[in-house]
């Protein structure tokens, strides 16, 4: 099987950021199955597909060395993105290869549904109403973040430290003593207000507290870690595992929030997962698009480990140019049979913006006496 065709679609829905982009892309046989992927941009998919041009798509991990180090530089997290929407489309083409879902194909599936909990549930009267609805509607915890100042008024932090304590003493009373609740301080907070609110916080018993500061510099986690006791979930701006690997490997969190196809797709999801288990980390993805949930379903149903999935809302909208993703229900995602991963694509109601069917190797590769890619 040769892949002989690439195209790229504009989803009018997606969000406009390079690495929060729902655009579908589809990979195309010589055999007649095509893949579906999501993420990218216009530039980086089309740099990342020109490589895939004539290549076998059942190499997938040779495809993403090929990827990922074929222009000598390594890739940045917004070609990650793209990257990952390949990735995933050529995992989808070797499960309909083999009339087999993805996580089969990935060892099975170790669990019978994933549990999710609720960022922006709706709105159900008070904010302790909201909290309750949430959990009745079988999601396993309510998701709530840093206050937010009113109107045009400025961040002072301190303030919506307090306002952020009073609330989430609330959802507390909202979720009762079964329930569980999570919150992200969306790296508002400097280091002080960041310790001084997961202190005041503590006895309500939060789930996980997320990104307590700014993400640039990860080593503040050894920091943070010996002046936090609840439990510390971050990863939602990272990309691959160099991103994240020694804030695992040293213990510094117990949730990674890495998501796909932020991480590079499930190639590089399920190395990081692995690495996850080794040290005792759960899995806590970021929200992400339809296609690429699906893609979470299957990476998150074969790891062993601890998981919760983020989603937006109550559960999902409809989506014309995708009749199947994921199946959700009762607050919860459920694995099904279906081939690859299991999405069906309809691209009538897309504009395609890309298409590659010409192969292009800008930089001399170089490989080892086995055949395996090294640097240039």
């Amino acid at each position: 099987m040769k892949i002989t065709r690439i195209r790229y679609y504009a989803d009018p829905g997606s969000r406009p950021i390079f690495n929060q982009s729902s655009n579908l892309v589809t990979v195309e046989t010589d055999q007649g199955i095509t893949g579906i992927g999501e993420g990218g941009s216009r530039d980086t998919i089309v740099q990342c597909a020109a490589m895939l041009i004539g290549e076998d798509p059942g190499r997938i991990e040779h495809l993403w060395q090929l990827m990922y180090r074929g222009y000598f530089y390594p890739a940045g997290r917004e070609k990650l993105h793209a990257l990952g929407a390949l990735d995933l489309a050529l995992w989808d083409i070797k499960g309909k290869a083999l009339a087999v879902p993805v996580y089969e194909l990935l060892g099975g599936s170790t669990r019978e549904h994933i549990e999710c909990y609720s960022t922006g549930f709706t709105r159900q009267g008070s904010l302790k109403e909201t909290a309750r609805a949430c959990i009745e509607a079988g999601f396993r915890a309510f998701r709530t973040s840093v206050a937010d100042p009113e109107g045009d008024a400025p961040f002072n932090s301190r303030q919506m430290v307090q306002r952020t304590y009073e609330r989430c003493q609330e959802i507390r009373e909202g979720v009762g003593k079964d329930g569980d609740w999570a919150i992200d301080f969306h790296t508002r907070l400097d280091l002080p207000d960041a310790v001084r609110l997961a202190t005041l916080i503590e006895p309500l018993d939060p789930y996980f507290v997320e990104d307590l500061v700014r993400s640039e510099n990860p080593g503040v986690y050894r920091t943070l870690r010996g002046q936090v006791k609840v439990p510390i979930a971050v990863g939602e701006q990272f990309g691959d595992r160099w991103d994240s690997n020694e804030l695992i490997e040293q213990r510094l969190i117990d949730y990674c929030r890495v998501t796909i196809p932020n991480a590079g797709g499930i190639t590089e999801f399920h190395k990081l997962a692995a690495l996850c288990e080794t040290h005792y980390v759960g899995l806590v993805p970021h929200f992400t698009g339809p296609v690429s949930t699906a893609a979470l379903v299957h990476a998150c149903a074969a790891f062993p480990g601890p998981v919760l999935m983020e989603m937006t809302g109550a559960g999902p909208r409809s989506v014309p140019h995708l009749p199947r993703h994921f199946d959700f229900s009762r607050g919860k995602l459920w694995p099904n049979r279906r081939p690859g991963l299991g999405v069906e694509f309809d691209p009538k109601p897309l504009q395609m913006i890309a298409e590659v069917t010409e192969r292009s190797r800008p930089i001399r590769l170089f490989n080892r006496p086995d055949g395996s890619i090294t640097n240039w």
